[in-house]
């Protein structure tokens, strides 16, 4: 197993393992993750971006095989996929591995109801045992990656990089390929793999597009590779592999296939509460204590100091003329200022704060203005969520200060199935058609129990 390539042993990891061997908190985590992705997709189903894409997709028309969430269309497996995953990071609002900076679920979960759908039959512990090897492959890769610059990951974004990989796992275990099948898979996934922060940089909507490409290019690998079209074997740490082109061979092999089959790392994912970048959630976490145990309105607010680690800094914090006045919907998601003046002057972050007119809010523009980031490298981690230290200081002379290190949905502080259903009825009057309160309740109480269901089709159908 030492010589070889680690595609080839998480490969047969993928293959090999079963509902049974995987332990109960794993599936739990999988399971909440699996109606967390349901909510952002109906939520992210009119976000700009994504209804040109769907409309693309209709035109281009094809074999009726899988649902895009919310508008009902059946289209290719593929095409649906990669709307369904692109609605669902719409938001910002999927999971994240607060350790290894990562979504994972927002590529698997697509793929994993696609490719159910298309093939039929597909029992809920065969759906959620494919849920979870993903979910497990993608922030294995993503923890095992060795980065040498400030730019996280050398500006590559592992989301969608890792999330070819993942979704041809997903894809793959579902299809029942075999272990040389699955190795083809990898290889195939691994042409195709791709995409880079750069659209975070620029707040471009190809943000909300990267899951998207992953999981398209990952059921079309899995596909591929079972009417057995070949793919590099060696598609991690080969010569020309991954690890070695991408990284410079920067690859922590022990992490990546450490507890393998045991221990699956989509456990120690993290749920958001708030639809936006997860290095402002320490800061509205604390805001939002603040505001609450000393009853702080707008206008007590003279000044607020958030000091931040260097990653957070970097990414939520400049240029501050543009995070305290957002021009764009991704501006404001990625901006400190901006998310801690909404907890401030509404006491809750929640998605109509991310519109074309909310960020037109002269209270909340007024109160940003107020917020000023502080570098402090003593927060710094080198990946990850950071710690974040909120002071607010009042017109009557209060200093109130709060510090989070370990924000809400953090697996230390993990959000429960109440708030997860409260998440969803908030994404649910945003979808693209109404949804009933009663058909909400039997997505939720299906999610909940999809171990006992023998057809997952049936959670699709309540969607479309």
């Amino acid at each position: 197993m030492g010589n070889e390539d680690a595609a080839i042993v998480l490969s047969r990891n993928v293959v090999r393992t079963k509902y049974e061997d995987i332990p109960p908190d794993a599936l739990e985590v999988s399971k909440k993750l699996v109606l967390d992705i349901i909510a952002t997709t109906l939520g992210g189903g009119k976000a700009r971006g994504c209804k040109e894409l769907v409309k693309l997709i209709k035109d281009w028309g094809g074999k009726k095989e899988s649902t895009i969430l919310g508008y009902g269309y059946r289209v290719p497996a593929p095409n649906a996929a990669q709307a369904n995953a692109s609605m669902a990071h719409a938001l910002d609002y999927d999971d994240t591995h607060d350790g290894n900076i990562v979504h994972a679920s927002v590529v698997v979960v697509p793929v994993c109801f696609a490719v159910t759908e298309m093939k039929g039959g597909v029992s809920g512990k065969e759906f959620i045992t494919a849920v979870t090897l993903g979910l497990d492959l993608s922030t294995r890769l993503s923890g095992a990656t060795k980065f040498k610059t400030e730019l996280l990951y050398d500006g590559w974004w592992n989301t969608s990089l890792y999330g070819y990989f993942s979704a041809a796992a997903s894809a793959g275990k579902i299809l029942k390929v075999d272990e040389e099948k699955m190795v083809n898979a990898f290889g195939i996934a691994y042409e195709q793999a791709g995409g880079t922060m750069q659209c975070s940089l620029e707040a471009a909507l190809t943000k909300r597009m990267c899951p998207g490409f992953a999981a398209r290019g990952g059921i079309v690998s899995a596909l591929m590779a079972q009417r057995g079209i070949t793919g590099a074997k060696n598609s991690l740490e080969g010569k020309a592999g991954l690890f070695t082109i991408f990284y410079s061979g920067g690859c922590d092999r022990e992490y990546l296939i450490r507890d393998l089959g045991r221990k699956f790392e989509g456990a120690n994912l993290s749920l958001k509460p708030y639809p936006t970048c997860r290095a402002n959630h320490p800061a509205i976490d604390a805001t939002l204590n603040l505001v609450h145990e000393h009853a702080i309105k707008p206008e007590d607010v003279q000044e607020v100091t958030v000091s931040v680690g260097r990653g957070a800094y970097t990414f939520t914090c400049t240029p501050l003329e543009l995070k305290r006045k957002p021009k764009t919907i991704v501006d404001a998601q990625f901006s400190l200022p901006w998310t801690v003046a909404t907890a401030i002057v509404h006491n809750k972050v929640v998605i109509k704060d991310f519109s074309d007119e909310a960020i037109k809010d002269q209270q909340v523009i007024e109160i940003a203005q107020k917020v000023t980031p502080k570098l402090d490298d003593n927060l710094t981690v080198a990946v990850g969520v950071e710690p974040e230290i909120v002071e607010i200081k009042t017109g009557d002379g209060r200093l109130l200060s709060k510090r989070v290190d370990f924000p809400y949905g953090h697996p230390k502080k993990p959000m429960s199935w109440d708030s997860l259903v409260d998440k969803l009825k908030d994404c649910a009057l945003y979808a693209t058609k109404p949804i009933s309160m009663t058909k909400l309740r039997k997505i939720v109480d299906a999610v909940m129990g999809i171990e006992k269901m023998d057809n997952v089709k049936s959670i699709v159908e309540f969607l479309s």
